[in-house]
């Protein structure tokens, strides 16, 4: 593939990159997040709604970055971010409570994942 800058960066260099910045939006939110949850009266009912806000905006942000960088498929840079961050999330998860429930809930994280990496990576190929 090839690159808009000069730099010789490799595509899967790129990808990591993506999936790097994203997860870093993501507990750099988190941590404000926790703050405002900590010092504020607003009640934890929020906490799965935020927590897909969140979800979604890294992933997008990632997956511009990264089409942003590599200019051809954005769609498809972009779903390779969504779906390595949610793989690496349900890792995560995994590991640290030893199990996974595979539901319908999962599945739609999946599917936002994806389809937010997929517009993310189509916004990110066309800002000139």
């Amino acid at each position: 593939m090839r690159y808009k800058n000069s730099k010789k960066d490799n595509y899967a260099l790129t990808l990591i990159k993506g999936v790097i910045l994203s997860f870093i939006i993501t507990l750099v939110s988190f941590i404000v997040f926790a703050l405002i949850l900590t010092y504020t009266n607003i009640t934890e009912s929020v906490i799965p709604t935020v927590d897909s806000i969140i979800m979604i905006l890294s992933i997008a942000i990632g997956s511009i970055y990264v089409a942003f960088k590599v200019y051809k498929k954005g769609w498809l840079n972009g779903a390779i971010v969504g779906l390595a961050y949610i793989a690496i999330l349900i890792a995560i998860r995994r590991l640290i409570s030893g199990n996974v429930q595979y539901n319908v809930y999962l599945l739609v994280k999946v599917a936002i994942s994806i389809i937010t990496g997929v517009v993310g990576g189509m916004i990110g190929i066309n800002i000139k």
